[in-house]
């Protein structure tokens, strides 16, 4: 059987692509790139929206970016079932192009963060995170000037009550999130946003703060291999 297909999204801006893709290759994966202006999946089984100041930031996070010609053809196929998974600003694109609700806003100390932030896992249901155990600790770095997330009560009511909502920030909250809230998903859990990085915590050779991210893209590529 032939490698599974991840694509990673590159924008004008993006600076994890190249951690992402490496990645996604340590898991057993093929790493396929794909260009924002381009409108082709290139066949891929899952694609990463990897971190980074994508073009129009300076209007909202993501606000630009959810209009490039590859979201025309993401946003159908991550709502027919594709596995998606969004980190930093490909999280804040996810929200802007609807595929997740609520939306990213200034950090609470409108201070930009850059740390190692401990995460407690909330939900293993999802496609990236089978491999993890509910209630698991795990240590990722996060980087954003722009990542307290925010929704109205009743979607907040909704996220917690479907179990929907992923990952929390455990050991303090760094940017004002409510709920603690670090990452979530949609109702199919095809879809996962998250702030933190697990593309930059998946071997000790770079001086990653854990190996924890790991378990994202064995997650996925389980998911993939078994389908």
């Amino acid at each position: 059987m032939s490698a599974a297909r991840v694509g990673v999204v590159t924008f004008p801006g993006t600076l994890d692509d190249q951690d992402a893709a490496r990645a996604v290759r340590l898991a057993g994966a093929e790493a396929v790139p794909l260009w924002h202006a381009d409108h082709d999946l290139k066949g891929v089984d899952a694609v990463f929206l990897p971190g980074g100041f994508s073009y129009g930031d300076y209007l909202r996070c993501g606000a630009i970016s959810r209009f490039s010609p590859l979201m025309t053809e993401l946003i159908p196929a991550a709502q027919a079932g594709l596995p998606v998974l969004g980190t930093c600003n490909g999280f804040q694109i996810l929200c802007e192009a609807h595929l997740l609700p609520g939306a990213l806003t200034r950090n609470e100390g409108l201070h930009y963060i850059c740390r190692d932030q401990l995460i407690r896992v909330e939900n293993t249901r999802t496609a990236w995170t089978a491999d993890f155990a509910e209630g698991q600790e795990i240590v990722l770095p996060i980087k954003h000037g722009e990542g307290r997330y925010v929704a109205d009560a009743e979607t907040l009511a909704a996220l917690e009550s479907e179990g929907r909502v992923v990952f929390r920030y455990a050991g303090g909250n760094p940017n004002g999130s409510l709920n603690d809230i670090a990452g979530i998903t949609n109702e199919a859990g095809n879809i996962v946003g998250l702030m933190p990085h697990p593309e930059h915590a998946v071997e000790e050779l770079t001086g990653a703060p854990s190996v924890d991210g790991r378990g994202f893209f064995t997650s996925i590529l389980k998911r993939l291999v078994n389908a």
